[in-house]
């Protein structure tokens, strides 16, 4: 065995310094060792990768074959230089290796493709820095993680995620983003840009008379009328169910976006076909123009339909005025602080007389609601709409009846006796919908003890046309506790005479729009004289609001009216000056 070994054995050799001589072949061997080495640790990699070497010109070492394939080239064909191989030759890929290898980064990762327009693929990119052997070039390493298909199906998805589904339209969040790009913009122009807002009208009748696939034939067919009325720079996108929005570019001005209106109607003329149906539909516009006044898509979004809003009420292509915005975020404000307001009680009742025209003596008040807040009165005009928008209309009409009784037995007990007088109180079509009146009124009478021929309730024309059937239910409730009811701002709505012979109507409020103008219009003279002879024929008394001179006073006392309301006898009065007031005068 020895013998064995020793035959194996080479002698070594030793130079005249005394040093072991190196054999010929062996750096040869060790070399092509540590180049096995590198080649068979590139090719246990999963990822494309390669080994760079810093010299006079940076050169491809070794490469897997992922690397080969995705680089299309092959270092051991004898061309090494990174200058001949075409993905780092174009693109930022190459520049940005020899910007890394110049530098003193340890590693380094981007996101970057080939800069192929077709077919072109997408990588993460790594440089590290390898170790450095003395008396050795620089070396690095460089992996490419192909994403193209992670990058594919993100751009399917978010492609998906921008497109309305029906009409194909962008929908509003790719609007968003098209009009926020447009306000980021470094050279956006205040004025350059406007949003229209298109809202298509009896959308919602289709719906229901034809069915959703209907519907849907008529979303897709108005969306290429649209496109067809627009210039192809301008962008189109389906902003929700019925409602379409428009990013222009105006060129000259508002004018640009009023003419865009413009041809949208025209297309709109011609009728729609669904099925064996002609249907005509038209649309509401509103517009926003985009200034540095406006941050987001949203606000400018949201602008538009302000815009809009106005529009289906006029019939007519609106421009957004900044106060509507103001006038939404102050209604907003002002629940808040009613809410408030109610649930502390710091609300107050006042009373305005109600005088009877022959004797001029009280025969009762009309309570109405007042607030003070932050020091100054807030109008009932202000609030009141509010109140019914937001639905707090229940809890306030509860309070106001419930407060107008008590006060009435209040006064009751200072004078030690059941007064002469009623009181009225206003209902909200809101509060004859939503809540039990007749529980309410039967409570408010049981707490109080005050007889129900003393309370008269208010509704509006609007109340009885908003929903008849239930207006006349409560209202004949109302008749087993001899509650009287009045009919408020009579003549400015629209009741027919049919439903004054069918509601239990015990009173006609002739609005103050006729009766303050009587002294100088004949018009109103005649229209104020008509609806006495309407009440007296039907068994009704009248009350004429808005009395505020004595002769306006004589005038319909002469004509016969019952009742009188108006500044002429009191401002509405404190619950303390409305009993002196009633005293004082009916002495």
């Amino acid at each position: 065995m020895q013998a064995a070994v020793k035959k194996q054995l080479k002698p070594v050799a030793i130079n005249a310094a005394g040093q072991v001589a190196t054999p010929p072949d062996l750096v040869q061997r060790v070399t092509a060792v540590i180049e096995a080495v590198r080649q068979g640790y590139l090719d246990a990699l999963p990822i494309a990768a390669a080994i760079v070497t810093l010299d006079s010109e940076p050169y491809i070492e070794c490469a897997n074959d992922l690397f080969r394939l995705i680089a299309e080239w092959d270092e051991r064909l004898g061309e090494r230089a990174i200058s001949r191989v075409p993905i780092l030759n174009s693109g930022p890929i190459g520049a940005r290796l020899v910007t890394f290898m110049n530098g003193e980064e340890a590693a380094h990762q981007f996101e970057t493709a080939d800069g192929r327009n077709v077919a072109g693929r997408h990588f993460t990119v790594r440089f590290a820095r390898l170790k450095t052997v003395e008396g050795q070039p620089s070396r690095f390493l460089l992996s490419l993680i192909d994403k193209t298909a992670q990058v594919e199906t993100e751009k399917s998805l978010r492609s998906e995620m921008l497109r309305d589904t029906l009409t194909g339209l962008p929908n509003r969040f790719a609007f968003n983003e098209r009009v926020d790009a447009v306000l980021a913009d470094p050279n956006f122009r205040e004025g350059a840009y406007a949003v229209l807002a298109v809202d298509m009208t009896r959308f919602s009748r289709v719906n229901e008379c034809m069915g959703a696939l209907a519907g849907d034939e008529l979303l897709i067919t108005f969306a290429r009328r649209l496109v067809s009325a627009l210039r192809p720079t301008d962008m189109l996108a389906r902003t929700s169910g019925d409602e379409f929005g428009i990013l222009l570019r105006l060129d000259r001005g508002l004018s640009d976006a009023m003419r865009a209106a413009e041809r949208i109607k025209a297309v709109l003329t011609l009728p729609f076909r669904l099925s064996d149906l002609e249907i005509r539909v038209d649309c509401a516009i509103g517009c926003a123009i985009l200034n540095q006044g406006v941050s987001s898509a949203d606000e400018v979004l949201r602008n538009a339909q302000f815009a809009l809003k106005r529009a289906k009420r006029q019939g007519v292509t609106e421009v957004y005025e900044p106060i509507e915005a103001q006038a939404v975020r102050r209604r907003f404000s002002l629940e808040t602080e009613l809410r408030v307001a109610i649930e502390s009680e710091a609300l107050k009742l006042a009373f305005q007389p109600l005088v009877a025209l022959d004797t001029g003596k009280v025969a009762g008040f009309e309570a109405l609601a007042r607030w003070e807040h932050d020091g100054h009165q807030i109008p009932p005009s202000d609030f009141i709409p509010v109140a019914e928008e937001s639905g707090l209309i229940v809890q306030l009409g509860r309070w106001a009846l419930s407060t107008a009784m008590q006060t009435l037995a209040d006064w009751d007990a200072r004078a030690g006796r059941a007064l002469p007088l009623g009181v009225s109180v206003n209902l909200s079509p809101i509060q004859i919908s939503r809540d039990d009146v007749t529980a309410l009124v039967s409570g408010a009478l049981g707490a109080t003890g005050v007889s129900g021929n003393r309370l008269t309730l208010e509704v509006t024309e609007s109340a009885i046309i908003h929903d008849p059937d239930r207006v006349a239910a409560v209202l004949n409730a109302m008749k087993r506790f001899n509650v009287r009811i009045a009919m408020d701002d009579f003549g400015t709505g629209f009741t027919s005479l049919a439903s004054l012979q069918k509601l239990p109507i015990d009173v006609l409020k002739i609005d103050q729009a006729f009766v303050s103008d009587m002294l100088a219009n004949g018009d109103s003279t005649a229209i104020v004289r008509a609806v006495l002879s309407l009440a007296r024929a039907l068994g009704m008394e009248t009350t004429a609001e808005g009395i505020d001179s004595d002769d306006l006073a004589e005038m319909l006392t002469e004509l016969g009216c019952t009742y009188g309301q108006g500044y002429h006898y009191a401002e509405p009065l404190a619950a303390d000056q409305a009993f002196a007031y009633f005293m004082a005068r009916n002495a």
